[in-house]
């Protein structure tokens, strides 16, 4: 009911851009959020970015796979595992649908977006970088897409480079057309940043990319739960997710490749399911996805990623993101009136995600995060698992709020009135 409710109150306007929608009506659909914080105030979750909470039609699809429809995939010829292996597949090609992929054979099932890197600079890297090959990344890059790349640039002798961050977050666009003139093999880059928020135009960045002759990397992990995405129209070679940063369950994540790119890759893992053929003397390998996809698979989270995958084409992507750009307005405009508050990142909407990465003067960002829990708030503090973005700014940390759909202009002055709270505890 809150989720037709909330729907229903944004039905768009033709006259006016596309218009978000009633988060606060949306809370009654998470059961997490109707539980009190531990000082009995309303739970404000502002921890999104790191991992999203679920609504209750998840948490049912999740307990009625393993209530009603488990078994093993692909390998039983009886109803029940049947079943599971059509509901199993049915979660690939929900996923294809929702990211704009050509084909639902180009989405391969991992744990995370983390697994999904490794997995292609594992596969396709060590099948295709060299000695001297440049691969290039960026300052802002989530350390899951800089340690796989140091480690294959390390086996394999590459050389690997990182396009430089301007002062207001964004990619310094020069820098990128030097590193690019030098004729990389891959680049890999985030849409959004984690610690920063920073929308990059993967359009033409791809484009820039492709006519050097690198292939493309985009983590999606923080925009394809937030905003429309399609590979297809983005471009990009390869695109990683994670399932539980989009209203799903943790332990499913997806890879998208281009087919022939997939295709001519080794696997990454091997033992079953991912076999044709095995004999003694060796082994033949099964088709893509399947070829990636070794062992028995995260069978129901996949069931309830479709749920969740279902919960957010109800409410829209476009308003999904028009609703989280008029929060990070909101916030952003209420957190700039504070006076010894540095916000980091491009103050532009269109540049920024529902992400606020803030430093207060004087108060460290796990004391700031303290006292908001104390107040019922649940930010993050730390370095965002993106420390060199900490080192390009000279400073050990952030506090980080991020939005999404349960959160409502209600979660903005509550996070405001708190950070003035830590500031009039400190300043005793």
């Amino acid at each position: 009911m809150a989720l037709q409710q909330a729907v229903e109150t944004a039905v768009p306007d033709r006259r006016r851009p596309e218009r978000g929608f009633d988060g606060a009506a949306l809370r009654a659909d998470f059961p997490i959020l109707a539980e009190p914080a531990r000082n009995g105030q309303r739970l404000v979750y502002l921890d999104s970015a790191a991992s999203s909470q679920k609504p209750r039609s998840v948490i049912d699809a999740l307990s009625d796979a393993y209530e009603h429809h488990y078994a093993n995939v692909h390998r039983g010829i009886y109803q029940l595992s049947e079943d599971a292996t059509e509901r199993f597949e049915e979660a690939r090609r929900r996923v294809a649908r929702f990211i704009g992929a050509p084909s639902e054979r180009e989405v391969v099932f991992v744990r995370n977006a983390t697994e999904a890197i490794n997995l292609v600079a594992f596969a396709w890297g060590r099948a295709n970088v060299r000695a001297g090959d440049l691969i290039v990344s960026t300052e802002m890059e989530h350390h899951a897409n800089l340690v796989p790349w140091q480690q294959l640039a390390a086996e394999t002798g590459a050389t690997l480079e990182y396009v430089h961050l301007t002062d207001d977050g964004r990619l310094d666009r020069d820098d990128l057309a030097r590193l690019l003139a030098r004729g990389p093999k891959l680049l890999a880059f985030a849409h959004v940043s984690n610690a920063l928020g920073t929308i990059n135009p993967v359009v033409e960045i791809t484009r820039q990319a492709h006519a050097a002759g690198a292939l493309v990397l985009l983590d999606a992990a923080q925009s394809v739960p937030h905003m429309p995405v399609s590979v297809g129209e983005l471009g990009v070679d390869f695109a990683v997710l994670s399932g539980h940063k989009m209203l799903g369950p943790s332990g499913i994540g997806a890879l998208w490749g281009r087919r022939e790119l997939l295709d001519a890759m080794p696997p990454f893992m091997t033992g079953g399911n991912m076999i044709r053929r095995v004999t003694l003397e060796g082994t033949e390998w099964n088709e893509v996805p399947w070829k990636f996809e070794a062992g028995t698979p995260a069978i129901a989270e996949a069931m309830a990623l479709t749920a969740a995958i279902d919960y957010l084409e109800a409410l829209g992507m476009d308003r999904v993101r028009a609703h989280e750009r008029s929060l990070f307005e909101a916030g952003w405009a209420a957190l700039s009136s504070l006076e010894g508050v540095q916000l980091l990142g491009p103050a532009d909407p269109d540049l920024h995600a529902g992400v606020i990465s803030f430093v207060i003067d004087g108060i460290h960002p796990h004391d700031v995060a303290t006292v908001l829990d104390s107040e019922g708030i649940a930010v993050r503090a730390g370095h965002h698992c993106a420390q060199p973005v900490m080192l390009r700014y000279d400073i050990p940390a952030t506090t980080r709020a991020s939005f999404y759909v349960y959160n409502a202009p209600d979660d903005v002055d509550r996070l405001t009135d708190a950070i003035r709270a830590a500031q009039r505890l400190f300043a005793g």
